[in-house]
């Protein structure tokens, strides 16, 4: 499978390294907005964003992956490619430990030494880095970003565009609301509200967040 990579930055290098490490991946190339032209750099294609359907013209079984950790950058780039799903693959590292009831959305990347447990959902172009923990019958929604070593004890649900920093702890049975942040180190004992950031232990809301709203 030929595999390119959306972004170039620290996050996409780690995203590389897993395709590179897998004999059933060829990565061929890497698109973001610093390339002003596409053109082949040692055998590896570089180009703008917006050359992606120009490389499915050319390769027949391509698969694109997003390697931005920015939730709100991802969602506005897939919404602008527009790309039909079977266009994403799931990039899964194989040291990861991911439940056979579990389901992971098109597009997610599971970093090295993730467990994921029984009937979990896990939404389409999020990031589960590494060494995090989901526990079971927890829901992760589209866009999100669990930060290293995180843990999410059973049944939490993260919604759209959240993102819980590294080493945060959230315990059974909260909710965290759409696009709400929760800083490094936090645990979580209560439900946090859409758009707001929360800190500490126990994590206390400290500030509301501004979301960029895409321009066509």
């Amino acid at each position: 499978m030929n595999i390119a990579v959306i972004g170039s930055g620290g996050h996409s290098k780690v995203i590389s390294d897993m395709i590179l490490s897998n004999k059933d991946y060829h990565l061929i190339g890497y698109l973001d907005e610093k390339y002003e032209h596409i053109r082949l750099v040692e055998d590896t294609f570089c180009g703008p964003i917006s050359s992606a359907k120009r490389l499915i013209g050319h390769f027949k079984d391509i698969k694109f992956v997003m390697g931005i950790g920015d939730n709100k950058t991802r969602q506005i780039i897939v919404r602008k490619l527009n790309l039909p799903n079977e266009y994403y693959v799931t990039v899964k590292h194989k040291s990861a430990i991911i439940s056979p009831s579990s389901k992971i959305g098109f597009g997610t990347v599971i970093m090295p030494n993730v467990v994921i447990n029984a009937n979990t959902k896990v939404g389409v172009h999020s990031i589960i880095n590494t060494g995090s923990i989901i526990e079971h019958d927890s829901i992760i929604g589209d866009f999100t970003h669990v930060c290293p070593r995180a843990t999410l004890t059973g049944n939490v649900q993260l919604d759209e565009g959240s993102f819980v920093g590294a080493g945060a702890t959230i315990i059974p049975n909260i909710h965290i609301n759409d696009w709400a942040i929760i800083g490094a180190g936090a645990t979580v004992i209560h439900d946090i509200p859409s758009y707001c950031t929360a800190v500490g232990i126990p994590a206390m809301v400290k500030k509301t967040n501004q979301i960029r709203v895409e321009v066509n």
